[in-house]
This record gives structure tokens, C-alpha cells and sequence, in this order.
């Protein structure tokens, strides 16, 4: 097995705006999906860190954007290693979460993604199990409309047999042909499985200057 790219990830800080993020330079990864999709477990799956982002039974229980700094990553022969974080955007959907709130977290996501300039891609978390619901495609169409990569993990795989969770992602592969783009992989953080495929597209992105 190949050494972890993005172990050693650390905890920086937890922001309610955008402005209070760390300063906008280097490279960004965004993780966003609903709040019971597994996303603090993809995190934490990812860097190999299992108490890096909270679990909890509880959805929604990340309720402001949270920033975890990387080592700094090794690029090409001659370049200086670049200073890379992941962001945990505040998961969505949570019915509990008070009207005022997610109305704030709809302006600042928004904000946080069209003004961002070291954000180089999104890892959308989608449970495998349902369709997609309207904030992810929403999340997908934007990204499919401004540039921004984005790579969807189909979360949860463990729930079905490999058969099933092969045929979902041809459905969903298939579907991104109605106008929607995005690379897309079967993933259970509890199983394990394609943890290091999306390990290595995270890197990709983080590497991958943006066109703008």
C-alpha cells in the first residue's frame, strides 16, 4: 500500500463566514453533502485519522465550515510543496437546523464557492442507497457551470452487495449525461473500499491549478 498523501491532517479551525477561513492562498479541497450521507467518516477514512472529523449518530452536527490543514504537498521537480487543507462544508438537509441558519449557510456556501480563489475542487458524499436529492444536484450543476472539478463518492457501498454497487454507479454515471459532470466511484468508509482511488483524485485535484 502506497503512503497516505493526506495523513497527518490537523484540525485548523472552524468558521461561521467565509472571511474567518484560513487566508486564500494555496490549494483547497471542499467536501459538501447531506448531513447522514458519511461525510465526517469519508474524511476520516481519507487521512487515515479517525478522530479527525466528528461522527455522530446524530446528523447535522457540522454547523460551520471546518479547515484541516495537510502536510505540505510535494509537486513537480523544481516547485516549492504546496500548502494544501481540506474544508468541511456544514452538511444540508438536517430538518433540526433552525430556517435562520441554514438561510446563512446557503449565502455563505454560496459565497465560499463562486469567490474562493485556492478552492481547486468539491468531493460530494452521496449515500449509494438513494438518488440523488436536489441539493446535490444543484451542487453538481454548479460545478458543472463554473469549472469546478467535482468527484462524487458514492457513500455507504458496504449497505450492498458488489453487484448493486456496481449497477448504481452505472445509473449514476449514466445520468450525468443529462447535462450534469463529475468523476464518480463506489466508497465505504467501513469497508474500506475505494478509499484510495479517492485518495488519489483528491490529490489530483489539490495539484490541479484551476482555468479560470
Amino acid at each position: 500500500m502506497s503512503p497516505n498523501p493526506l495523513q497527518g491532517a490537523q484540525f485548523t479551525l472552524a468558521a461561521h463566514r467565509v472571511r474567518q477561513l484560513p487566508a486564500d492562498e494555496g490549494a483547497e479541497v471542499a467536501f459538501a453533502g447531506r448531513s447522514n450521507a458519511g461525510k465526517s467518516s469519508a474524511l476520516n477514512a481519507l487521512t487515515g485519522h479517525r478522530g479527525l472529523a466528528r461522527t455522530s449518530k446524530t446528523p447535522g452536527r457540522t454547523q460551520q465550515m471546518v479547515s484541516f490543514a495537510l502536510p505540505p504537498l510535494a509537486q513537480g521537480e523544481g516547485e516549492s510543496p504546496l500548502e494544501a487543507r481540506l474544508i468541511d462544508l456544514p452538511g444540508y438537509g438536517y430538518a433540526k437546523v433552525p430556517e435562520e441558519l441554514r438561510e446563512h449557510w446557503k449565502l455563505e456556501i454560496d459565497a465560499y464557492l463562486h469567490h474562493r480563489a485556492s478552492l481547486r475542487g468539491v468531493v460530494l458524499i452521496a449515500d449509494i442507497r438513494h438518488p440523488l436529492k436536489e441539493f446535490d444536484r444543484m451542487m453538481l450543476e454548479f460545478c458543472f457551470t463554473t469549472g469546478l472539478p467535482c468527484h462524487l463518492l458514492l457513500t455507504k457501498a458496504d449497505k450492498l452487495s458488489r453487484g448493486q454497487a456496481t449497477q448504481a454507479l452505472a445509473a449514476m454515471r449514466k445520468s450525468f449525461r443529462d447535462g450534469l459532470h463529475a468523476t464518480a466511484q463506489v466508497f465505504s468508509s467501513t469497508a474500506g473500499t475505494g478509499v484510495e482511488e479517492a485518495r488519489t483524485r483528491v490529490v489530483e485535484l489539490l495539484r490541479t491549478p484551476r482555468e479560470r
